[in-house]
């Protein structure tokens, strides 16, 4: 219980943020709105290039990206995920004009890329600690009340995503630790800092980067980190 103490906890920040930002709505003043949702993209660009220079090795950095993108872009994971968010408005919204696909969509990535996501997960399962996600909880709930009060109770569409994914990786923690090593997980940490980056941009209305087809990248880093120092030993001997 105590390796999910911080997932339960994220998941009722989001349910609370996203029930008051759905019931504010347009009650908030549309600009009052917008800069909300500016200041946290603001916040999320800081937050990602904190993490982002933490990379031990550029060309790691770059390997993942390039690789984890071609993967996503083959494998379609944005597509697949709007396609899942507008099925979704399709069930919940029909016949009437909606942005459930959005929210949901938008909110996921936020909620659910990034090194906090991983990294407090892995501690939380490991230990207990639960302080990582405990920052991540207070971070995801003001994002909800400004991202539910702009687009919509499809934010809320999250919360079994967030419960079945970080709850997963809490739990798989035990595991991770015994194949990670603390260089692919810095590395892992730094690529989720960049597609934070994307977010933060996506935010701003400065670019629509398609962030969900370089999620792989935070698969493909750790097995590059193993690759290159495999080489290095062979070469060494």
């Amino acid at each position: 219980m105590f390796a999910l103490s911080g997932t339960l906890l994220n998941a009722v920040t989001v349910l609370v943020g996203g029930v008051i930002g759905t019931a504010l709505g347009d009650r908030l003043p549309a600009r009052l709105r917008e800069n909300v949702v500016r200041g946290v993209g603001l916040f999320t660009l800081a937050m990602g290039a904190k993490f982002a220079i933490d990379t031990s090795n550029l060309l790691f950095m770059l390997g993942a990206m390039l690789l984890g993108g071609i993967v996503g872009t083959l494998v379609g994971v944005d597509d697949r995920l709007t396609a899942l968010g507008a099925a979704l408005q399709r069930r919940f919204a029909a016949g009437r004009t909606s942005t459930v696909a959005e929210a949901f969509v938008t909110a996921a990535i936020i909620f659910c890329v990034g090194p906090l996501t991983f990294l407090g997960s892995i501690r939380n399962g490991l230990t207990g600690d639960a302080s990582l996600l405990t920052v991540k909880s207070v971070l995801d709930g003001f994002t909800s009340v400004a991202l539910a009060a702009t687009l919509g109770w499809g934010v809320l569409l999250t919360i079994p995503l967030i419960l079945v994914y970080q709850g997963g990786l809490a739990l798989g923690a035990s595991l991770f630790s015994s194949l990670l090593s603390e260089l692919q997980l810095r590395e892992m940490s730094a690529v989720g800092g960049l597609l934070i980056l994307g977010v933060g941009l996506k935010l701003l209305a400065i670019r629509d980067v398609k962030v969900a087809d370089f999620l792989p990248a935070i698969l493909v880093s750790p097995l590059l980190v193993a690759a290159v120092e495999r080489i290095r030993e062979a070469l060494a001997l």
